[in-house]
């Protein structure tokens, strides 16, 4: 049986490390959030690579010229901080902020089902897409892939708990 790469339920990944920054342990960070500061109102990120994760609080971290930089308890120089290149970084999920009224959490939107006005199933949103002017689901059944805009007036309800999202959208487009 292979391992588990991914992280636990419990667990966001938000980004990762890019790089070791400077000599005394620092980190480059690359993040996959909407914000370049999100992951600074986290104390402590989870560090995890190949399905092993392990809790490192922040030492400190900033903006630092289009990047986010991150000291890291027990990461003192250079070489430990090289070692920790291409980890992901994750956040425990109940730690997040209650999204925005009308706002959703990618994360949250992954699983759910896809139907249209007419109670036609378009299949289940496998990921999203970042677009200049608005966000894309990709929505996958079968073979058959749609990008649907997830925007007004095309996204009409989202429904987590009942796993459902309603659009204005053809199956035939």
């Amino acid at each position: 049986m292979a391992p588990n790469l991914s992280p636990p339920d419990d667990l966001v990944v938000m980004g990762r490390i890019a790089a070791p920054y400077a000599v005394r342990g620092w980190v480059k960070v690359q993040t996959f959030t909407d914000a370049l500061d999100s992951l600074l109102d986290y104390p402590v990120w989870q560090l995890g690579k190949a399905g092993q994760w392990r809790p490192y609080p922040v030492v400190e971290a900033k903006v630092h010229s289009q990047h986010l930089i991150a000291q890291l308890a027990g990461v003192d120089d250079r070489n430990a901080a090289e070692a920790l290149q291409g980890f992901e970084i994750a956040v425990a999920r109940q730690d997040r902020p209650p999204a925005q009224e009308g706002e959703y959490y990618w994360d949250e939107l992954i699983g759910l089902s896809v139907q249209n006005l007419a109670g036609e199933s378009l299949g289940t949103v496998e990921t999203l897409l970042e677009s200049g002017a608005h966000d894309i689901l990709k929505v996958v059944e079968g073979t058959q892939e749609r990008l649907i805009p997830f925007t007004d007036p095309i996204v009409r309800e989202v429904d987590a708990e009942a796993g459902r999202i309603v659009v204005d959208w053809g199956k035939d487009w």
